[in-house]
């Protein structure tokens, strides 16, 4: 079946097959470690026409250029330019800044503004998320101002200035950007393009592997995949 299927179909027959044993009081006699290997192996080998598109990744220019197509006097886009370089520079989730919709904001796990503080009085600014995809206790990311118009410092005052501030939804975030790169030619990316780029970003600013893997939280060098 290996090379029919993508890795996901096989690992829901297999689901359904142990499912069945178990409805019927049968015993289970695979091993889970042995089976867990093989449909890891199965992803290698599903057909080309399942594997998910290369995600692409940010890049300075492009959030440059994308900048230019927004009106930061403008609530949306102020909130929009704060939430991209912020995501960008502290190789944060998009997730940790935005939420799924304006009536589920939680102040033990989201992001406030009460929430940002700087770094020993330093050009860095730290943003504590106060649960995270990987820790319920909470984690710190943080980047330092940049030179050039995607500094995010100077957009994060923007934002709150324009707006103080309301809250960012990933729709309509990736919406104003799926925009702006329309406006100015440009081929969209995907949210989770934001992390990657970052990731890459700092590598050619030649910070070490141990380093970037620190900054971005990844638990593993799952990362290197990407590039």
């Amino acid at each position: 079946m290996a090379g029919n299927y993508v890795s996901r179909t096989l690992s829901n027959y297999l689901h359904g097959v142990r499912a069945w044993h178990i409805l019927h009081g049968l015993p289970w006699l695979v091993n889970e470690t042995e089976t867990s290997q093989l449909i890891t192996a199965a992803v290698h080998l599903q057909p080309p026409h399942a594997r998910k598109k290369p995600c692409l990744p940010y890049t300075c220019d492009a959030m440059a250029t994308l900048l230019q197509h927004l009106n930061l006097s403008l609530p949306l886009n102020a909130a929009v330019a704060a939430c991209l370089t912020t995501t960008f520079y502290s190789a944060a989730r998009l997730g940790e800044f935005t939420l799924p919709n304006l009536q589920c904001f939680d102040p033990n796990v989201h992001c406030k503004r009460s929430n940002t503080r700087d770094r020993n009085n330093l050009e860095q600014t730290v943003f504590f998320i106060p649960k995270t995809k990987s820790c319920v206790h909470g984690e710190d990311v943080f980047w330092a101002t940049q030179d050039g118009p995607s500094d995010p410092q100077a957009l994060l005052e923007n934002h709150f200035t324009v707006n103080d501030p309301p809250l960012t939804l990933p729709a309509a975030f990736l919406s104003r950007l799926h925009k702006a790169f329309k406006e100015a030619k440009i081929e969209p990316l995907q949210g989770h393009g934001i992390r990657i780029g970052s990731t890459l970003e700092y590598l050619l600013r030649g910070v070490p592997f141990d380093v970037v893997k620190t900054i971005g939280r990844w638990k593993s060098d799952a990362f290197i995949l990407y590039l």
